[in-house]
């Protein structure tokens, strides 16, 4: 649905995207991260035709985003971050005039403004001026517009901002629902978000992917984490020569010696760890799998990047 290769775009002397290069299939759920200033916004303005990029290609549905720009807009419903509205007109009036701007049918129209309407739960907001409705229900009618077509690709900019967190809720299963017949691009600062809504992730940060999996494939962990009781010997060395383990950190606690092991691959080093343990008698306190969320994983990735960009100063002590 989706074909992004090696898109760059400048503002000025700020590099915004630096050869962005991903893929979406239809029927995905992609949910796009990046810390404030990632460039996650300017990537969805390229992608919808807004913004020309200086350098790379976007297809939509095997179409050219820069030579089949309408053609490309009729399958795509945006939502920015800001939805765009009438304040003066009603929510009826407003719908009502998207649906002509779409140039939906007149034999059409009927059903698919019902369909957004109870989608949004706005049925009884239809006759209210948008600029008197609270921001989570402007932010639903911003909602309504951008399904209004019924298009095959929905990109979605902070969908969530100012609802409720009951709202919050109806809109996931809404984005659950639309995406039972159409692709889903979803733009948060939330993680729990995206791992409630989710199939996958690509993470964004200085304008580059950093990281782009699915959310099963990225929270994985080899590593297992390991403690003895107080009075044990430090059992280092001996867990280095186990089979499969790259890497041993080890630390003494006030409950004995704590340790963290990885291995290759997706392999659990489980079984030969706790064999190890049963052979040597080790006073064995706890033997588990890491648990790596969504957070360290985004976390660790912004804390390398910054290493990058701000590497740690060596001070001169004489």
């Amino acid at each position: 649905m989706i074909k992004a290769s090696g898109i760059c775009k400048a503002y000025g002397p700020v590099q915004a995207l630096r050869n962005v290069s991903f893929q979406v299939d239809a029927g995905e759920i992609v949910g796009l991260l990046g810390p404030n200033g990632a460039g996650k916004t300017t990537l969805m303005k390229v992608l919808t035709g807004y913004l020309q990029p200086d350098e790379g290609r976007v297809t939509i549905d095997d179409l050219d985003v820069l030579t089949d720009t309408l053609a490309v807009q009729r399958r795509i419903g945006y939502l920015p971050e800001n939805a765009p509205l009438y304040p003066e007109m009603s929510v009826q009036a407003h719908l009502k005039m998207m649906a002509d701007l779409r140039l939906i049918p007149a034999s059409e129209k009927p059903a698919l403004l019902s369909r957004a309407v109870r989608a949004t739960a706005l049925e009884g907001y239809l006759t209210r001026p948008i600029g008197q409705l609270s921001k989570g229900f402007r932010q639903r009618v911003g909602l309504a517009q951008t399904i209004l077509h019924n298009p095959m690709l929905l990109i979605l900019d902070e969908p969530t901002a100012g609802l409720d967190p009951i709202q919050i809720v109806e809109v996931r299963h809404l984005i659950r629902r639309l995406a039972q017949r159409s692709t889903i691009l979803l733009s948060t600062h939330i993680l729990s978000e995206v791992e409630a809504v989710c199939d996958r992730v690509i993470i964004l940060i200085n304008g580059e992917v950093r990281a782009d999996a699915r959310l099963s494939e990225l929270s994985s962990q080899t590593a297992v984490i390991l403690v003895l009781q107080p009075g044990a010997s430090d059992a280092t060395e001996e867990l280095w020569a186990l089979n499969g383990v790259r890497g041993v950190e080890s630390h003494q606690t006030s409950d004995g010696w704590e340790y963290r092991i990885t291995g290759d691959d997706q392999e659990d080093l489980r079984p030969g760890v706790f064999a190890l343990a049963r052979q040597s008698n080790w006073p064995l306190q706890e033997l588990r799998r890491e648990v790596r969320t969504l957070e360290m994983v985004f976390n660790e990735l912004v804390s390398q990047a910054d290493e990058q960009v701000n590497p740690p100063v060596l001070v001169d002590e004489q």
